[in-house]
């Protein structure tokens, strides 16, 4: 839903995009910074109990990630192995921020709703799978009401709250993620079903005229 805002939010990162490119780093090496980044501020925060400074690290680092693409675009350093890269950092980064709500509530004897963060962590990978394996086998799979940019948004805005001691908003949210990924897992298995099945019609060959 939120990939309608992707031509505005190119034209707001190409600047910033210029004045980094500038500095000499790539956007291989950008991407790697925030995966990384990411990935500390989850395991190192969240199971503390830390959401909202966690939520603080992720996303400074998750706003720094954006970046590679308009390094990318600015410099014409765009390659597959990049896109590549990018794709499979970002489901990296995702496992993490799950991983570290799952561990946190454990230890905050929140054991049910670890349970609610693990399973949004396996729908998220299974949406992503979904969309990939679809691409990879000649189907369009651009569907869904809950997208990358949209999970991380309602997970981080949560725990953030949760941090500063806001009641029920991060039980909420994971139980509204939950729901969103399970529709979306469904909304792309309904759209590869339909073409497989368009593909499967033999096509009519016209009679021979007499």
């Amino acid at each position: 839903m939120l990939n309608k805002l992707r031509p505005a939010l190119g034209r707001v990162l190409t600047p910033i995009g210029r004045a980094v490119a500038r500095t000499g780093v790539s956007p291989n090496t950008i991407t790697v910074i925030g995966t990384v980044g990411v990935v500390a501020g989850a395991l190192g925060l969240f199971p503390q109990g830390e959401f909202f400074w966690g939520t603080v690290v992720i996303t400074a680092f998750v706003l720094f990630d954006m970046l590679d693409g308009a390094v990318a675009r600015v410099t014409g350093k765009i390659s597959r192995w990049g896109a590549f890269l990018d794709s499979t950092m970002d489901r990296v980064a995702d496992a993490a921020i799950f991983a570290g709500l799952t561990v946190g509530l454990i230890d905050d004897d929140q054991r049910p709703l670890s349970f609610v963060a693990l399973y949004c962590l396996v729908a998220g990978v299974v949406v992503s799978y979904a969309k990939a394996r679809a691409e990879g086998l000649g189907y369009t799979c651009d569907v869904g009401i809950a997208e990358r940019s949209e999970r991380l948004i309602i997970a981080l805005v949560a725990a953030g709250l949760d941090g500063l001691g806001v009641p029920y908003v991060l039980a909420a949210a994971l139980w509204v993620l939950a729901a969103l990924s399970t529709v979306t897992v469904g909304q792309r298995f309904a759209v590869v079903r339909r073409q497989a099945l368009a593909e499967a019609k033999p096509s009519r060959v016209p009679e021979p005229r007499p």
